[in-house]
């Protein structure tokens, strides 16, 4: 079978045909087209030379609905909601963009002209207190239609315990509004707490016309090509969904592009015998880690996009900064040297790429030091000299600190590396993991450039570098299963659970999966289910997440479950306070057909170590300038082994092996990296 993983990223846009019966692999990396992202998409098809009319399966990661929540460029939305409660989205949990001082500012995906009320009341338990107004509602619907919303949000208070009132609005909203454009809160997310279900309501609504528009653009494009298949759309807790129901929650696809790496190095390290990983990958534009136990990545309901923007839609659980290879450094007001969160993107870039960028960005600090060769950069447009780079670097960062250009580049590569270094203690020890127990599995363009320093700083004892570092995103979407999940609230104290209940529940969110995947109709070999359970103490609102063993959980094993995840993160036991059962979640997993990841190593690599060597260069480390020989990563032979210092170059990225380091290629293609001592 011959399947195609697109990934649209803020700088670059990758493509990986792979080609399973014939071991062959097409890579593809062109410049993201901002304006419309199928363009960059079918660029990356005809680099690859793909002919469409021969491809099995089209898997496409996307930023569209990331990038429109993250830039404001959303549909006009319209809220219905109940009488007394418009102003909840505005309220939100009253919290602060800033902790100290009366600063900042939050402004809701819906303004509060088109938040409108209508008469019903469902009470926590359930039961009607109000029915719902049925004119009143066609009144409001009529109100936002004359005030231009183009799709329409209903949310009702507890819904998600008695929807009875969301599903008539519904019905009547669907014979009025004039597009499909209509989200209603429990069938999106069947969770308590108003606020977050409103806003992911929100966002769902505020970005289905948008990515709506886009994909049927990009199938039409793909068919005039010849395509016939099926398109499949990565979503944010890393599975992917078939593109003919991808607009009914396009919430789900909001961090599809970090969640499709997380998963493409879940798979790789399953295959190379790792089972716990942090994941590290650095793009252009930011950074994003996560973590990985015992080969499955950590999937959560509580990511908040930005300030006040809950999704609660189970994500992969992805930490992001400001920190890419092109990060703007700047000195500010204080005269303090910072790297990011501002970035160059893909226009103008870095100063190196010669497209008119003036401010130096972690790229052009690499080149200056050697870490980067200047004739194996992709997409420059005019050749910018290194002595016009250190003039630069001079005269933006070293004049206002003393500090000549190398040692200006370095300071930028310090600031940098200990931004990503304190992202990674978020996902490990601010969570109650020891990143000694983890190696660090580092991709994207500029991940393996700085990965060993990261390890080194962290006491990380080895580094997994991919085959493809650089197209691991789009090898995410090759990999991916078919996944929809599935929530709902319980709240009751596990002592006061009725037997049965979750039984329930779980079978009930399996047979709706299961559903699903049949109107999806992708080819699957086999359906997996996972299950967890959203728990806290009495009289807390802290929530730990529990991993359930199956449907047949009784309340004796819940308690249990949760009394051990507490001590875990917490290391306290309190079995005098009893637990309280919150939500219920279930996976439904659609297995794909398996990928050898043996495709993507080399076809034909060197005789030996010193073949695949293609040159040696002064390369700038913390203990000073050294001569480094320099590696085509395409001509490693599998099973080399070789001390550092060493430069590894290849198409999608460049990795640097530090001194004292030792490095192994094994018998996939991938880099293994024991970390000796500081280099």
């Amino acid at each position: 079978m011959r399947i195609i993983g697109v990934d649209v990223g803020g700088t670059f846009t990758d493509l990986i045909l792979l080609d399973e019966e014939r071991r062959q692999v097409r890579l593809a990396k062109v410049p993201t087209t901002l304006e419309n992202q199928a363009f960059g998409v079918l660029a990356a098809v005809k680099q690859a030379g793909a002919d469409l009319a021969g491809i099995g399966a089209v898997v496409h990661g996307t930023t569209t609905t990331t990038n429109a929540l993250l830039e404001r460029k959303i549909a006009r939305v319209g809220l219905v909601t109940t009488r007394g409660f418009r102003d909840v989205l505005e309220l939100g949990r009253r919290t602060r963009p800033k902790p100290y001082g009366l600063i900042g500012s939050f402004e809701p995906l819906i303004p509060r002209e088109l938040r409108l009320e209508v008469s019903e009341r469902v009470d926590a338990e359930g039961a009607v207190v109000e029915p719902l107004d049925e004119e009143g509602l066609r009144q409001a619907l009529a109100c936002l239609l004359a005030l231009d919303a183009e799709a329409l949000v209903i949310h009702f208070l507890h819904s998600y315990i008695n929807p009875s009132h969301e599903r008539r609005a519904a019905q009547i909203a669907r014979d009025l509004w004039p597009n499909d454009y209509v989200t209603v809160g429990h069938e999106l997310m069947s969770e308590y707490r108003e606020y977050e279900r409103g806003v992911t309501a929100a966002v769902n609504a505020a970005v289905q016309p948008v990515l709506h528009r886009y994909i049927a653009r990009l199938e039409g494009e793909l068919k005039a090509e010849g395509y016939r298949g099926d398109l499949l759309v990565m979503q944010g807790n890393g599975g992917t969904v078939s593109a003919r129901l991808v607009g009914e929650a396009p919430a789900t696809t909001v961090m599809s592009g970090p969640a499709s790496g997380v998963i493409a190095a879940a798979y790789t390290a399953r295959a190379a015998g790792f089972a716990n990983l942090i994941t590290y990958d650095m793009g252009g534009t930011s950074s994003d880690v996560a973590l990985i136990q015992d080969g499955v990545p950590l999937v959560s309901s509580e990511i908040e996009l930005e300030y006040a923007m809950p999704i609660h839609v189970p994500m992969v659980d992805v930490h992001t900064i400001g920190a890419g290879g092109g990060s703007l450094a700047r000195i500010d007001a204080a005269g303090m040297l910072r790297v990011g969160p501002e970035s160059a993107g893909a226009r103008p870039g870095p100063i190196c790429f010669g497209r008119g960028g003036s401010e130096p960005t972690i790229t052009d600090a690499n080149l200056l030091l050697g870490r980067l060769d200047p004739g194996r950069l992709l997409s420059v447009a005019h050749a910018v000299s290194l002595d016009r780079l250190r003039a630069r670097l001079v005269e933006t960062i070293g004049a206002p600190l003393g500090l000549d250009a190398e040692q200006s580049a370095a300071a930028i590569l310090r600031i940098a590396n200990d931004k990503m270094a304190g992202a990674i203690r978020m996902v490990s020890l601010a969570r109650g993991h020891d990143p000694r127990d983890f190696a660090l599995f580092a991709f994207g363009g500029a991940g393996p450039l700085h990965a060993a320093a990261l390890a080194r700083e962290l006491g990380i004892p080895r580094l997994l570098i991919p085959m493809r570092p650089g197209l691991t995103n789009a090898l995410g979407c090759v990999v991916a299963d078919l996944r929809h999940d599935y929530v709902r609230t319980v709240n009751r104290p596990v002592a006061q659970l009725p037997e049965g209940l979750a039984r329930e529940v779980l079978s009930a969110q399996i047979a709706e999966g299961e559903r699903t995947l049949a109107r999806e109709r992708a080819e699957v070999e086999d359906i997996r289910l996972l299950h967890r359970a959203d728990m806290q103490f009495q009289g807390q609102s802290h929530l730990l997440s529990v991993e359930l063993p199956g449907v047949a959980v009784t309340r004796e094993e819940l308690q249990r479950l949760f009394e051990q995840a507490y001590w875990q993160r917490f290391g306290v036991a309190l079995p005098e306070i009893r637990a309280v059962l919150v939500n219920l979640h279930t996976a439904v997993i659609g297995r794909r057909r398996p990928v050898d990841l043996a495709a993507l190593a080399p076809a034909e690599p060197a005789a030996s170590l010193d073949a695949a060597q293609s040159g040696a260069r002064r390369v700038w480390f913390a203990s000073g300038w050294r001569e480094t020989p320099v590696y085509r990563r395409e001509a490693l032979p599998l099973g080399a082994e070789f001390a550092g210092p060493a430069v590894i170059e290849q198409l999608d990225a460049t990795t640097i092996i530090e001194p004292g380091d030792r490095a192994a290629v094994d018998p996939i293609g991938n880099l293994v990296v024991a970390i000796g001592g500081s280099g």
